[in-house]
Parts: C-alpha cells; sequence; structure tokens
C-alpha cells in the first residue's frame, strides 16, 4: 500500500496532510509513504523530519508513481496525479459542491475521491472530521485577530490612572469555531455575549461564561438541520433576529461571524446599516468570508473600514495556524483510514456508512447522492 501526499498548489495554501508523527503510524501499519519534496516547509516540517519519520521524499512524479493512495488538504489538480494506480483513492477537502468540474474531472480520471468535508457527523467519526478540528483553530485565531486590530485593551484592568473597561464581544453562530471564540475571547478577559438559530446551543454559551441573546418572542424555533449543523430559518424568525441582533450589535466593540449551511452562499447576518450603528474602532471578523460572507461588504484576506468599524476576514484561517492545522488534519485522515485498515488486505475497507457519506466518485462515475 502506497501512500503519497503532495506539495498544496492551491494560493495561500500554507498546511500539509501529513506530518512525520502520522508518517511513523502509517508505515506501523505496513503502508510506504512518499512524500513531495518541500510539501511541508510551509507547515514548519523541514524534508529531514519526513526522512526521519520513514518516508521517502522525492520530486512529484516519483511521489504519485504507483500511489494507492493520495492524501492532500486541498484535493490536486487531476494533471498532477498523473502516474498514481487506476482507481487510487484521493482523501482530502474537495469542496464538492462548488467544485463540481473538479468532481466530474477526478469522475473521468477514474479516481475515487473521498470528500472529508463529507464525513457524517457522528459519534465514531469525530476524530476523522477535518471541518470540525480546522474550525476550532480558526474561532481562535479569528479572536486573536480582531483583538490585534482592535485598538484598545480586551480585559477591565484597574490602575493608579483609572480603570480600563473590559471589551464587549458577540459571537454569531455556535458551532465548533464559535464555542472556542467563546472560549479564547473569555480567555482574553471580554464580556462574552454570543447567539445561534439552534436553541440547545444556549446552555453550550452559558457553560462557557457567556451571555445568551435569543429571540424568544417567535414561536415553534428550531435551528437544527440534518447532522447538527444550522438551518435557514423562517422569514419571521429572520425579521425578529435582524431586530434584535440590531440593537445588540450597537453596543458591541468585537464580532465574530461564524455562520455556514453546507452546499449554500454564506447567510448574511450583518448589514451595512448595522455596521453603521456600531462604534468607532469596532471590529467585526467575518469567518465565513471565503463563502460569500456574513458581512456586507467583506472581503477575503483584506481590512475593509465601513463607517468607522474594521471588517476582517481571512480565505483560509486556519492555514494562519499553519503547523497545528496540519498536524489535527494528519491526524483526521490517518483516524479515517487506520479505523478501516485490514490486516489480512493490507489496505483500508470502507463501509456503508462513511464510505458512501464521503465518496464522490468510483468506476468513472459521480456516485455520491448529495452531487448525483
Amino acid at each position: 500500500m502506497r501512500i503519497a501526499v503532495l506539495k498544496e498548489r492551491a494560493p495561500g495554501e500554507s498546511r500539509v496532510a501529513i506530518t512525520p508523527e502520522t508518517v511513523k503510524k502509517f508505515a506501523a501499519l505496513g503502508a510506504t509513504v512518499a512524500v513531495e519534496e518541500g510539501a511541508g516547509i510551509t507547515a514548519s516540517i523541514p524534508d529531514e523530519a519526513y526522512r526521519e519519520a520513514g518516508a521517502e521524499v522525492v520530486p512529484v512524479p516519483k511521489a504519485v508513481e504507483g500511489a494507492d493512495i493520495v492524501l492532500a488538504v486541498q484535493a490536486p489538480d487531476v494533471m498532477v496525479l498523473a502516474g498514481a494506480k487506476p482507481g487510487a483513492w484521493v482523501a482530502a477537502t474537495f469542496d464538492p459542491f462548488r467544485e463540481k468540474d473538479r468532481v466530474e474531472a477526478y469522475a473521468k480520471g477514474g479516481f475515487e475521491a473521498l470528500s472529508m468535508e463529507f464525513m457524517p457527523r457522528i459519534t465514531r467519526a469525530q476524530s476523522m472530521d477535518v471541518l470540525s478540528s480546522q474550525s476550532n483553530l480558526a474561532g481562535y485565531k479569528a479572536v486573536l485577530t480582531a483583538a490585534n486590530e482592535y485598538g484598545r485593551a480586551f480585559p477591565m484592568m484597574m490602575t493608579a490612572a483609572g480603570t480600563v473597561q473590559a471589551a464587549k464581544v458577540f459571537v454569531m453562530g455556535v458551532g465548533v469555531a464559535g464555542l472556542q471564540a467563546i472560549a479564547t475571547a473569555k480567555r482574553l478577559g471580554a464580556q462574552v455575549s454570543a447567539t445561534d438559530v439552534r436553541s440547545a446551543t444556549k446552555e453550550q454559551i452559558q457553560s462557557l461564561g457567556a451571555k445568551p441573546i435569543f429571540v424568544e418572542n417567535v414561536e415553534g424555533i428550531e435551528g437544527e438541520g440534518s447532522g447538527g449543523y444550522a438551518t435557514e430559518m423562517s422569514e419571521e424568525y429572520q425579521k425578529a433576529q435582524a431586530e434584535l441582533v440590531s440593537s445588540h450589535i450597537a453596543k458591541q466593540d468585537i464580532v465574530i461571524t461564524t455562520a455556514l449551511i453546507p452546499g449554500r452562499p454564506a447567510p448574511k447576518l450583518i448589514s451595512d446599516a448595522q455596521i453603521a450603528t456600531m462604534k468607532q474602532g469596532s471590529v467585526i471578523f467575518d469567518l465565513a468570508v471565503a463563502q460569500g460572507g456574513n458581512v456586507e461588504g467583506s472581503q477575503p484576506d483584506e481590512v475593509v473600514e465601513k463607517h468607522g468599524a474594521k471588517i476582517v476576514g481571512y480565505s483560509n484561517t486556519a492555514g494562519h495556524l499553519a503547523a497545528d492545522a496540519s498536524a489535527l488534519f494528519a491526524r483526521n485522515l490517518y483516524n479515517f483510514l487506520s479505523a478501516f485498515w485490514d490486516k489480512d488486505q493490507g489496505k483500508p475497507v470502507l463501509d456503508e456508512e462513511i464510505g458512501d457519506a464521503v465518496r464522490l466518485t468510483q468506476g468513472g462515475k459521480v456516485v455520491n447522492e448529495r452531487l448525483v
């Protein structure tokens, strides 16, 4: 079983899909690992570290040649995979809803595309869930970046010259990224509040010491969709939430937005009119900016100033913590493949529940029911 890992080629991608730790673990299963030269440099992993762990470090054609499985953070162009075995697996993030041409190309190329974003939100797959591991770091980085852009201190400080008031932080969307953002802002000493369309998150917000901000006057609210993701809400709810958020946002110093719905553009949470009500020097970090953004006017990798407020957002937030993000992503991939490793066959054999959920292409066709 030959596993190949390539240098990431997407613009701005600093992560890598394998670390020396997981090279050793794959070798213990009996696999041979080939890593493209320079693949880990941007994640602070030199080629020598891979060699010491037992990997071959070679140019890309040699790395791919005869590969049974290719691991990547972002799925590589099919042209790069020339020389891999027919029907080789490629386990990576594919952005399947927006990158349909790439999925079709994988089908035509005869590869089995395994989309890590489609990992089901079930207990036994938690350790394989790249969206959760990367969102955790993204939520942390969002608060640090916002704190850096904010021209004041986060915690209350009582000094001989007087008191510095604590910053007020509002987190919109309480998934994995939102919960980490709440925890990080609390650790930095801010006054934190948060909201979500899923009523079940109220207890989670309170458990982290933050104040829940929820619409209470609209009946029948439950925004929990399949797999624990949020769903789009009724017009009545959206209107009530907009009014509540508008009054709350005007009092905040920092707002972190994290709302994403799989397969759809990011929902708009903050309008230009709402930004205009915020204090001078306020900061909004839009974690969904790469999917169209939660904030009107946000731009990937730019600081946009509107009405005296700064709007920030990275197209790849986890990539700004490349070493840790790579370590977690690599473990997710190892946990995924090792869970299905058949010792007799010397390779992983996927089951229906997880295999059918993540498999996009097989036998020259697009086979995933979410895409067909």
